[in-house]
């Protein structure tokens, strides 16, 4: 093992400590997660079969410390870059040194470096060859001085590269810029002032002229003032975006500003360097050094930087209701191993059919035109009734696109005609169908289907397993997310391939049917092992064991010991293959079979008897309690799925646009996304409706999620319809009134919500509107 110099390992051993201050555990705990996590170990595999080595730390805390981990060595890395830097220009000191060597932020080291970070030629500089920084000191130093007959000693005419000094006024601004930039460079005064403005700032949003009609969709914030700390992402992703479209201008104001006679800000600079105009000769002329610090370097620079915090903030903040949704998503309910057809609904180019069976495996292909302009709706029920038949189909998914609601007509008098037959019908999602079919990988496995074909296929096996069907996916496809083209799309990606790792291995692979797509989010795997696993087994057959993965071309020992306990063998010769328990861990097992004198495979599904067992006396050196206990909960319920039982909305008949509602009807729906300011529910009528946080629940509801999550299936009220602008306002709280019903506009759900979030003091003002970003979610949905 390489031996790490004494300054990596005390850098090592600083993150360390402060990583376990900030997640409240112990350094060693901290110390043996890094080890495995430049091991290579992944955090699945870590929080599943190594909690003795780390104490116990859960995922979502391993994740946090990977995080936070990533950052702290960056900053590290650039801590030993900026001190390098400035000590190459001999300016290090061992004040500077021991401030740079506390920076506990990179925004802290950036202040820091700011005076010795090489720069194009100043003003300042050039003043500072003239030979004016005397007089600068001079000035700041006593106001009692008088300027212009101070400048009068530094006229000079030009000599090389240095300009004449022809007059004092010359050589006053000269001397001004000097001090300004002095000023605007001190790394105290410059943290000050932003968290200043962070704290108290309002963000001014006002519409350009003349944008009123073109940026409508932004009127919500044509005359808006907020508390720059407090907006919420998703209103401040829309004043971005509006910013952006040319729309919108956003400005920082302190309180009051407008009204004082000078400027805060000013203020503070003033009182940072001890000015204060005393009617002495100096004090205008430094007076006015310090309204041009703030007015030409300052303002401007932490104005881009603050809204660059609050953009930040709100990036993380939607990629964080993207990844929650996205997760929920990907862990709803599977309808499980049963035969499919799957009807992709189309007008005039007919309805795509396709039937797979219960491994998802592509049988047959059809199209029909059950609609108009060809109205064959007898013709396309005998077809459909045909494929049934000759498949054994038991489940029927109809794609949520254009003529779903008239296709799944179709589909109910399909079952009607079948009747008693076991037959059901599902509304299934497509978003992201069509960016499948066209892909590469979609290409590779159905070479010779249709694009469209494609497609069904995909709404079928989206049916009977989600997350084996959506991990094929670019996830920012899936569109739960909101304004995921607006965020790092670095950041988001990384972020979902995250949640999707944590998903496939919370849930496990059998690896004789996954797909490569599948396989490669397995801890340990990536595309070409999960190729190698996919081309042996097609030439080989079915795995009959774990051990049989050794033989797979470039999968060692370590990716065995990633990838194994999370790969499920169905029927194998060894029935611990089916478990979640770890190969590493099959001897405890088997000693434990021993030891009761019976085979291991009647172990599994004993309740009664694994319950008699107790972890601490079977617990050795290697095992410790937590996994024996996992072991013997694992052999209760071999290959438990933590996913939900599967069920299906029921869409109203007879519901099927927005003309068919009427506020006052109960309606059940599926939650399709959650934000920060409520849940978008499908009703089936092409166009979600928004429930408002404050119609979620009948108590206070500070997070959405508390009480919905993507794929939850639920019963929701109308209480308005816009079809102008395709809205649905919906409740969750069955028993409010409608706007007809209602007294004054303070009594409605929204505005109650208002009043206690004021009190509770965890929302900002104007919280109930959704303004620019429902539109837009509602807009991207419509064009889905």
């Amino acid at each position: 093992m390489e031996t790490q110099a004494p300054a990596q390992v005390t850098i090592q051993a600083t993150i360390t400590a402060r990583l376990a201050e900030e997640l409240s555990v112990r350094p060693q705990q901290v110390a043996a997660t890094v080890e495995l996590l430049d091991g290579g170990a992944s955090v699945p595999f870590i929080s599943r079969y190594r909690k003795e080595v780390t104490g116990g730390l859960d995922d979502s805390q391993l994740r946090l410390l990977e995080e936070r981990l990533r950052y702290l060595r960056e900053l590290e890395e650039r801590r030993e870059a900026v001190l390098a830097a400035i000590d190459e220009q001999g300016k290090l000191d061992d004040a500077l040194a021991k401030a740079i060597r506390e920076a506990g932020t990179k925004q802290r080291l950036e202040d820091l470096y700011l005076p010795y970070r090489k720069k194009r030629r100043t003003k300042a500089m050039i003043a500072r060859e003239a030979g004016l920084e005397p007089l600068a000191d001079a000035l700041l130093a006593n106001p009692d001085l008088d300027p212009q007959a101070e400048a009068q000693s530094y006229l000079r005419p030009a000599e090389g590269d240095s300009p004449a000094i022809e007059d004092a006024k010359a050589a006053l601004d000269g001397a001004k810029q000097i001090l300004m930039e002095r000023f605007a460079e001190d790394p105290g005064l410059v943290g000050e002032l932003r968290e200043r403005l962070w704290q108290e700032a309002l963000l001014s949003a006002r519409v350009n002229a003349g944008k009123q009609q073109e940026g409508a969709k932004f009127a919500d914030y044509f005359e808006h003032d907020e508390l720059l700390s407090k907006v919420p992402s998703h209103r401040a992703l829309a004043m971005f975006r509006g910013r952006n479209e040319g729309v919108l201008a956003l400005t920082l104001k302190l309180p009051g500003e407008d009204e004082a006679p000078r400027h805060p800000a000013e203020l503070a600079i003033a009182r940072r360097f001890g000015i204060e105009d005393q009617g002495r000769k100096g004090d205008a002329w430094l007076k006015e050094v310090v309204r041009w610090t703030w007015r030409v370097k300052l303002y401007t620079h932490l104005e881009t930087e603050l809204l660059g915090r609050l953009r930040e903030r709100a990036e993380l903040e939607a990629i964080e209701v993207f990844a929650a949704n996205l997760k929920d998503l990907l862990l709803g309910a599977p309808a499980g191993p049963r035969v499919t057809l799957a009807l992709d609904p189309g007008l005039r180019t007919g309805c795509k059919v396709a039937v797979v069976d219960a491994t998802g495996q592509f049988l047959e292909h059809a199209t029909i035109y059950p609609h108009p302009p060809r109205n064959q709706w007898r013709e396309s029920l005998a077809l459909l009734e045909q494929l049934v038949k000759k498949h054994g189909v038991e489940l029927i998914a109809v794609g949520n696109g254009t003529a779903s609601r008239e296709t799944d007509k179709l589909a109910l008098d399909l079952i009607k005609r079948l009747a008693p037959r076991a037959l059901s019908k599902v509304m299934v999602s497509e978003a992201g169908a069509s960016v499948y079919s066209a892909s590469e990988y979609a290409a590779r496995e159905f070479p010779d289907l249709d694009v469209t074909i494609r497609g069904a296929v995909s709404i079928a096996r989206r049916l009977q397993d989600p997350l084996a069907e959506l991990v094929k996916i670019e996830p920012k496809s899936i569109g739960v997310g909101q304004y995921q083209h607006d965020v790092s799309q670095l950041q988001l990606s990384r972020s979902l391939e995250t949640v999707i790792e944590d998903c496939v291995n919370a849930v496990g692979v059998d690896l004789n049917t996954a797909s490569t797509a599948l396989l490669s989010r397995v801890s340990g795997l990536n595309a070409s092992l999960a190729e190698n696993i996919v081309a042996v087994r097609n030439q080989q057959g079915a795995f009959r064991s774990r051990q049989a993965l050794r033989d797979v071309k470039r999968l060692g020992a370590k990716t065995f010991e990633q990838c194994a306990g999370f790969l499920r063998i169905r029927n194998g010769d060894n029935p611990l293959d089916e478990s979640a328990v770890h190969p590493e861990a099959y001897p405890l097992v088997e000693r434990i079979a021993g030891q009761a004198k019976r085979p291991v495979a009647s172990l599994i599904g004993d309740s009664a008897y694994l319950k008699t067992l107790s972890p601490a006396t079977l617990a050795d050196e290697r095992f410790g309690v937590p996994t024996v206990t996992d072991i013997l909960k694992e052999l209760d319920k071999p290959g438990r799925d933590p996913r939900p039982a599967f069920h299906a909305a029921q869409f109203r008949e007879g519901v099927e646009t927005l003309k068919d509602l009427e506020p006052g009807m109960l309606l059940e729906g599926n939650v399709t996304n959650v934000t920060h300011f409520g849940a978008f529910v499908d009703i089936g009528v092409h166009q979600d409706g928004l429930v408002h946080i404050s119609a979620l629940s009948e108590r206070f509801v500070e997070d959405p999620r508390s009480v919905v999550k993507a794929g939850d299936i639920v019963k929701v009220k109308v209480m308005s319809v816009d079809i102008p602008r395709g809205r649905i306002g919906l409740s969750m709280r069955l028993g409010d009134p409608l706007e007809a019903e209602k007294g004054a506009a303070s009594s409605t759900p929204a505005r109650r919500q208002e009043k206690r979030s004021a009190k509770k003091s965890t929302s900002a003002p104007g919280e109930a509107s959704v303004g620019a970003l429902g539109e837009a979610l509602l807009k991207a949905r419509k064009g889905r």
